[in-house]
């Protein structure tokens, strides 16, 4: 969900400046230093590859540079921004998002066993898919303006097409980014990052397990993958990696940053899937699975069950596969511990906004957990850990209001799953599903073969979306409905469909939010992370696959 919007930033400051570099904030020192970290974008005459992220708060701002803006654009402000951010929609993606509606709506014939509205609306949905795939608009106006096609068509009443907004899910994943901003604001991120490397930090193999574990804990109480990514490790990656003498785009990336870099991309994504509300498109994919009619009971903990014993197996291995595969050239970090400790001595002891965010994310979680017992749901939890943090000023209003990432997922969150909601509620899927499952069983295939074909094909899918909420969001309800239709228990299917959006984070450059950032601080090369990310997403299915088969059927989900 993150990355459309990243990748979209980044492009618009290409516009105006075609190439940019990451500049990290350090002290005089050659020694290591961990001190609070502040990333800067600076726009030359470069590539653009670059993130301004700084902790506690994490932003975005492109500042062209004087050595390369002339008179003529610093006194004219108003015709810089207007050639820097075209206006309107892009036409040749907006062109074939049309044409995709259009062709299916009149062109292809509609089968029997699906309504006329069925039909129509599932036209207008590939128009909604295709346009966030291509993205002839940002992610939200998108999904906004196929909601309004649904109506004007008179495909969907109002109440049907806003009936999605009242889903008791979609306010969670809202929630869920609003936590991510005040455990960045208080710094309790950051903090908790340098104990990690003070306690593993010694080798570079030992620090990568320390910021994978650090990651995996923090789940519990930052619930979002791109905060996480974005507001506490890459700050910290880029850090001691600079220290090292390790730089971005330069030779000695692979000293240090860039093994650090797809080390923590790579178990980003385990670390998503081993909690439910580890990441946002977990939320989605419980929401759609749903709609489908496949619900969990006691939805955290049945997740963390079957997620466990693979996700620590994976956890276990991945960096020391990436340590083989992308050896860094620096191999023990001495410096590292004494460094953070003195970092901790300089942040002093936790501060009382520190202990109430922690506090606050405790009780949640346990609500969380434990909540179904005494009758209080997920999102009645998070409402009520939020209003902790409300009433004792940890956050404020306007850190909601203006945290954009959250009423923007909310909107096409909302747009997904009500469209998705209708096409099970008008038939399509089941009809899709059929066909599927009937094909299947022409090739005589037994429930697991399908099984595999259905997930891996799934996988490999992600290469054309940019975001794993949208692939959740596409093409979610359809597979899981495919794999019960060839007989693939129904749980079992859900669960691992929604670890497979998790695993495929990694694949590109553009298949997440972390994925993005990780890519734009410069210490990966592109055909780096397309080789390491299919190779690891092979490796991961692997794993997943094996430890994964003999857990759910010791758990009885098969």
């Amino acid at each position: 969900m993150e990355s459309v919007a990243l990748l979209r930033t980044l492009s618009t400051a290409a516009a105006s400046s075609p190439l940019s570099y990451l500049s990290l904030r350090r002290s005089s020192s050659r020694s290591l230093s961990l001190t609070h970290p502040s990333i800067s974008l600076y726009t030359s005459s470069s590539t653009v590859r670059s993130l301004s992220t700084s902790s506690p708060r994490l932003t975005l701002r492109a500042t062209a540079s004087s050595a390369s803006s002339s008179p003529e654009k610093q006194s004219n402000p108003q015709s810089s921004s207007s050639q820097q951010l075209p206006q309107g929609a892009k036409l040749i993606p907006l062109a074939i998002s049309i044409s995709i509606g259009l062709i299916v709506r009149f062109l292809i014939p509609r089968p029997e066993q699906v309504t006329s509205q069925g039909w129509q609306l599932l036209s207008v949905f590939l128009f909604t898919i295709s346009g966030l795939v291509l993205g002839p608009l940002p992610v939200g106006a998108w999904a906004f303006i196929g909601l309004t096609a649904s109506i004007v068509t008179r495909t969907l009443s109002f109440s049907a097409a806003f009936a999605a907004f009242t889903n008791e899910l979609i306010w969670l994943i809202a929630i869920s980014f609003f936590f991510a901003r005040g455990f960045i604001k208080t710094g309790l991120g950051d903090r908790i990052a340098t104990y990690f490397v003070k306690w593993l930090g010694r080798s570079t193999l030992g620090l990568s397990y320390g910021l994978a574990l650090c990651e995996t804990l923090m789940g519990l109480i930052m619930p979002s993958t791109m905060a996480r990514a974005g507001g506490v490790f890459l700050p910290v990656i880029k850090s001691l990696s600079l220290s090292a003498g390790s730089k971005p785009g330069d030779p000695s990336s692979r000293k240090l940053g860039a093994f650090l870099i797809q080390t923590q991309l790579q178990c980003a994504g385990t670390s998503g899937a081993l909690l439910l509300t580890s990441a946002g498109q977990n939320l989605l994919c419980l929401k759609l699975a749903r709609e489908v009619g496949v619900v969990l009971s006691n939805p955290w903990v049945s997740w963390f069950k079957a997620a466990s014993v693979p996700a620590f197996a994976s956890l276990l291995c991945t960096p020391l596969i990436v340590y083989k595969l992308y050896p860094p050239e620096l191999k023990h970090t001495p410096e590292a511990p004494a460094a953070a400790a003195k970092k901790l001595e300089r942040l002093g002891p936790i501060t009382k906004n520190e202990w109430i965010m922690l506090g606050a994310m405790a009780f949640t979680v346990s609500l969380w957990v434990f909540g179904e017992a005494i009758g209080v749901s997920s999102v009645v939890s998070a409402m009520i850990g939020l209003s902790t943090l409300l009433l004792l000023g940890v956050i404020n209003w306007n850190d909601c209001l203006s945290d954009k990432s959250a009423w923007d997922s909310l909107t096409w969150f909302a747009v997904l799953i009500g469209m998705a909601g209708q096409l099970t509620n008008l038939g399509v899927v089941a009809w899709m599903s059929d066909c599927v499952a009937n094909l299947l069983q022409t090739l005589s295939l037994t429930w697991p073969a399908s099984f595999a074909i259905l997930q891996a094909s799934y996988l490999l899918l992600h290469y054309v979306f940019a975001s794993q909420t949208a692939h959740a969001g596409a093409l979610y309800p359809a597979f899981l409905a495919m794999q019960i239709a060839a007989g693939v228990p129904g749980v079992l299917a859900a669960l691992c469909l929604a670890f497979n959006n998790n695993l495929s984070g990694a694949l590109a450059h553009y298949s997440s939010g972390p994925a993005a950032l990780y890519y734009g601080a410069g210490y990966v090369d592109l055909k780096d992370m397309f080789r390491l990310g299919f190779v690891m997403a092979l490796l991961q299915a692997v794993i997943w696959g094996c430890v994964g088969s003999l857990w759910w059927k010791f758990l009885g989900l098969y």
